[in-house]
C-alpha cells in the first residue's frame, strides 16, 4: 500500500538528477508563464501543466525528462500525465530551485 501511495504521489526512489542533467535530460518546468519569467533553470522548457497535453509534440518519447514546478505537486502530476502518454523516462525533479 505504501509503495502504491509513493507511486501515486510521484515519490519513487531517489534519482541522481544532476547526473541525468549532465547526460542530457530535458528539464520541463510546468509552472505558469508568469512564474517561469520570475526565474527558472537555464535551458529548461516551460510547458505549463494546463497546456502540457496539447504540447506533447515538443517532447520525444525516448527523451529523459525531469519535471519541475514551485513545490513538486504539479511536477508530480506532469510526470503521471507524461507516463500515461507513453513517455518512459520521466522523473519528478520537485522544485525548480532544487535543480539549479
Amino acid at each position: 500500500m505504501i509503495e502504491f501511495l509513493k507511486n501515486l504521489l510521484g515519490l519513487g526512489p531517489k534519482i541522481d538528477v544532476a547526473a541525468l542533467i549532465k547526460s542530457g535530460a530535458k528539464i520541463v518546468d510546468v509552472r505558469t508563464v508568469a512564474e517561469y519569467k520570475q526565474g527558472h533553470v537555464k535551458g529548461s522548457l516551460n510547458l505549463p501543466l494546463q497546456t502540457l497535453t496539447s504540447n506533447l509534440s515538443k517532447l520525444k518519447k525516448d527523451d529523459v525528462i525531469i519535471t519541475c514546478c514551485a513545490s513538486g505537486m504539479r511536477s508530480g502530476a506532469a510526470k503521471r500525465l507524461l507516463k500515461s502518454h507513453g513517455f518512459q523516462q520521466v522523473h519528478n525533479g520537485g522544485t525548480w530551485m532544487s535543480l539549479r
